[in-house]
């Protein structure tokens, strides 16, 4: 056991006095020792419930023969940040979170690993910290929040950012904005949506890291705790067999999530973090490769930002293990083994179809015949960027540049209305650097869609959007202007044309003439983590991950 080398021999007697201080005995020592890692906080829903799932872990760890240990690490709300400047925080957190569960599990020398998941970067950050610990383990996302209701609807948090730009466009009062803003989130989970959360709670399914159709279950739900005592029992079982979670993450698990997630339409950070988890488990896995699973694959399932449907009516409709058969049946994914000791194929054959449902479809009746998102490149993003095509058709756009540095100046513009029908809303400094923190601009779209505009201008920016952005838009420009790429010399007013199909964004400004136009809006951070995360961060088109210094050169 990888425990023995803090528990076994004289030597460790001082490690042993220790451990025997926290209530162990010599059996409970010389049991495998399981690490249980969760992120929750009580600040917000998404979290919320993770505590005490962690106890039906244990329970799980120990009726199977281990010892269990608690660790909480952070989280970064996005619902709650976004909009202000503690959304710098939010993607950096992710690797801050990887890190965290690393040190954790490396520093005491333990067995296996269950980690507890909720809000949108915990769950990449998961898998990243399963791929390099290399140990038997597994994830349990804690689940979807349930919807709330307002005049008879269904809503989730996007409902509320959309009612901020209703009522600053005069559609709605303060008062009806105040009911949805109290009625959208009733209960512990992460955001309702197919947006980030959800999106990657299905992609790591698919990656084989949690066992098929326990991330499915709403948060709520009791057999959410059922699932969680299940995750302890099998743990054991994969460190007796010596079975790491790194053996599962393989180029095609990599595919198969990426697959997944564009036939949900869903968040473009999963572009993101998939590269970035493919990145941690030594695996060959290209921006480029979005483009082509997009091109190929349909939307099959009607999931919202874009759609009608939420996760929790996914997972009444037979969640993932249907569309999982129906990626399947067409020829889309291949199997794979799982966390759970059976193959995804095996357990997609598991599928139970509720009648009627209208949430997963078939692949040759779909929501839409290209899957959700797109890989363009021209002189404004010389190393790619992210089209997301969820909730329109439209795969080309022509309009006239509106520019702004930094998110806040371009929310207060739509705020003021200022925005109209052809415009192409540039919002430049927001990357990985320049931000620093890569903030999502979900403020700004889901305003432009609360005014109505969401079919009438597009947005690009060297940022990032949430999972519940919709319309047309385009993120992760690269390289992004605090690095002198290209979008830092642009300007109001000129033409930008953008084609899916021929995977070009352009604009017939002479760019190479022109210096970079953008300054940091802030004095940019020269200590702390944000500081730490510019300074050894790479570009948005490798993952944003945090880099590594040159080795010293007695080691080159």
């Amino acid at each position: 056991m990888k425990s023995d080398a803090i528990k076994s021999g004289p030597v460790h007697a001082p490690a042993r006095a220790m451990l025997r201080a926290t209530g162990l005995d010599d059996a409970a020592i010389a049991k495998p020792m399981i690490a249980i890692v969760h992120t929750w906080t009580d600040v917000s829903p998404c979290n919320l419930n993770l505590r005490e799932l962690a106890q039906h872990v244990r329970a799980g760890v120990q009726a199977n023969g281990g010892t269990a240990f608690e660790f909480n690490t952070i989280a970064v709300t996005d619902g709650i940040a976004m909009g202000s400047p503690g959304m710098c925080a939010s993607l950096p957190s992710r690797d801050l979170i990887a890190d965290s569960i690393e040190l954790a599990v490396k520093g005491h020398c333990l067995d296996g690993v269950v980690v507890l998941c909720g809000c949108d970067k915990t769950i990449p950050a998961a898998a990243m910290a399963l791929a390099r610990l290399d140990l038997p383990g597994l994830m349990l996302y804690g689940g979807s929040i349930l919807p709330g209701q307002h005049k008879g609807k269904d809503i989730t948090i996007q409902d509320v950012f959309e009612a901020v730009g209703a009522h600053a466009a005069g559609l709605i009062d303060a008062e009806e904005l105040k009911q949805v803003e109290t009625e959208a989130c009733k209960c512990e989970g992460a955001c309702g949506g197919q947006f980030t959360a959800n999106t990657m709670a299905l992609a790591t399914t698919f990656l084989g890291l949690a066992p098929v159709g326990m991330n499915d279950i709403p948060a709520p739900d009791p057999k959410k705790r059922e699932a969680a005592h299940a995750c302890g029992v099998r743990v054991m079982e994969l460190v007796r067999d010596n079975i790491s979670a790194r053996s599962f993450l393989t180029s095609d698990a990599i595919r198969n999530a990426a697959v997944a997630a564009t036939s949900t339409a869903g968040s473009t950070n999963t572009v993101l973090h998939l590269v970035a988890i493919a990145r941690e488990a030594g695996v060959e896995f290209s921006l480029d490769e979005f483009d082509a699973i997009s091109r190929r694959t349909p939307v099959i399932a009607d999931m919202k930002p874009g759609g009608r449907f939420m996760a929790p009516d996914m997972y009444t409709a037979g969640g993932s293990r249907l569309l999982g058969q129906r990626l399947q049946q067409a020829g889309l994914i291949v199997d794979q083994p799982t966390v759970s000791g059976k193959t995804l194929f095996e357990e997609f054959a598991k599928a139970e179809e509720t009648n009627g449902q209208q949430v997963i479809l078939n692949v040759d009746t779909p929501v839409k015949a290209r899957g959700g998102y797109g890989i363009i490149y021209g002189n404004i993003a010389p190393e790619g960027c992210v089209v997301k095509l969820a909730g329109h058709s439209a795969l080309q756009f022509s309009g006239t540049a509106r520019v702004f540095d930094g998110e806040d100046a371009a929310f207060a513009a739509v705020q003021r209305r200022e925005i109209v029908a052809g415009d192409v809303v540039v919002i430049r400094g927001e990357g990985p650097v320049g931000g620093p923190g890569m903030r999502e601009m979900l403020a700004v779209t889901a305003a432009l869609i609360g005014q109505g505009l969401g079919g009438d201008v597009a947005l690009i920016t060297d940022g990032r959007f949430s999972g519940a952005t919709y319309g047309f838009m385009i993120g992760h420009i690269c390289p992004e202007a605090a690095l002198d790429g290209p979008i830092g010399r642009l300007r109001t007013g000129d033409a930008i044309t953008i084609d899916v199909e021929a995977r070009t964004i352009s604009t017939t400004a002479d760019l190479a003439s022109r210096s970079n136009e953008w300054r940091p809006v802030n004095p940019p951070p020269t200590s702390g983590a944000l500081a730490k995360f510019a300074a050894s961060v790479s570009s948005a088109s490798t993952g944003a991950c945090t880099g590594f210094p040159p080795p010293p050169a007695y080691l080159r």
